[in-house]
């Protein structure tokens, strides 16, 4: 009995261990590698670098401004995509939900956007923020969609936003799909049966059931908002000036721009990757709470 099951351990170990080793390979030890670097001056490229403790760190808190301007600008980002990307994904999913036989095009629809490369959608964006919108209010009564999407800091914003939203509001719609699947027709029926709205029976019997849902959507947006790069990179490249520069671009110029202080930008790394680590046990900790109430 002991051995066979010794045998089974061994023989689960060694089915997670091709996907465990590259989980240590190109994850945990880059991961590692970065602490370590934030503490030298190295360039990247030369082998010989000395360790400057935590002098990187007290540049950034004091001497980076630009840093911290990036970091605002990420967190005003963040705010409006953890909002209205759960919003609209929850929309999209009791729309497509209410569809019958249909709800597998309108699903796959909205879904195709997650599958193109962001650089890619960045590009076709900026062909449309530049070239379509302005035919399009030339030759209608839309003459307000004239805008400088991607030149006026005032307009920027919102055109990041915009193809950031229309990047990832598909893949947590198939998410929140997927949980409103799992609530019992039974609740909601016996909910419009005592007299309830659409709105009620949602709002009282749909949401607390997908609360767990809700908990990994603001997960996964929250993270991936603060890493954007792509759609930044794609669009305004940061500008105008470092207008829309988020911070996972400042890191990259740091990193990879002349200067090459790669040591510099993995100090940077590290206070992203702790400003992110907090935020996100305080998400998880009040979203698990509600969970527990609802």
């Amino acid at each position: 009995m002991i051995h066979q099951g010794r045998k089974k351990i061994i023989s689960l170990l060694a089915f997670v261990f091709p996907a465990l080793l590259c989980y240590v390979v190109f994850f945990l030890a880059p991961a590692f590698g970065g602490v370590w670097y934030s503490l030298t001056d190295w360039n990247g490229l030369n082998p010989n670098y000395s360790f400057v403790g935590l002098a990187n760190y007290v540049e950034v808190f004091k001497q980076d401004p630009v840093f911290w301007d990036s970091l605002w600008f990420t967190l005003k980002f963040v705010i409006f995509m953890v909002i209205l990307q759960n919003a609209l994904a929850i929309l999209l999913a009791v729309f497509i939900e209410s569809k019958g036989r249909s709800k597998v095009w309108f699903r796959t629809i909205f879904f195709m956007p997650n599958m193109i490369s962001m650089i890619i959608g960045g590009f076709m964006w900026m062909f449309i923020f530049t070239k379509v919108l302005p035919y399009i209010a030339e030759h209608t009564f839309l003459t307000f969609i004239d805008q400088s999407w991607i030149g006026d800091p005032a307009y920027s914003f919102f055109s990041i936003l915009i193809v950031s939203l229309w990047g990832g509001v598909g893949y947590l719609m198939v998410i929140y799909i997927a949980a409103l699947q799992g609530v019992p027709k039974t609740l909601k029926e016996a909910a419009e049966i005592d007299g309830a709205s659409g709105v009620q029976v949602f709002k009282n019997v749909t949401l607390p059931m997908i609360f767990p849902a809700l908990t990994i959507g603001l997960f996964v947006t929250l993270n991936n908002s603060f890493k954007v790069f792509d759609a930044v990179f794609s669009l305004t490249g940061g500008g105008p000036g470092r207008a829309t520069q988020v911070i996972a671009l400042n890191i990259y110029e740091e990193a990879f721009s002349m200067t090459s202080r790669y040591g510099y930008a993995s100090a940077k790394a590290m206070i992203l990757f702790l400003v992110v680590f907090i935020i996100t046990m305080i998400q998880l900790r009040i979203m698990k709470k509600r969970e527990v109430e609802a």
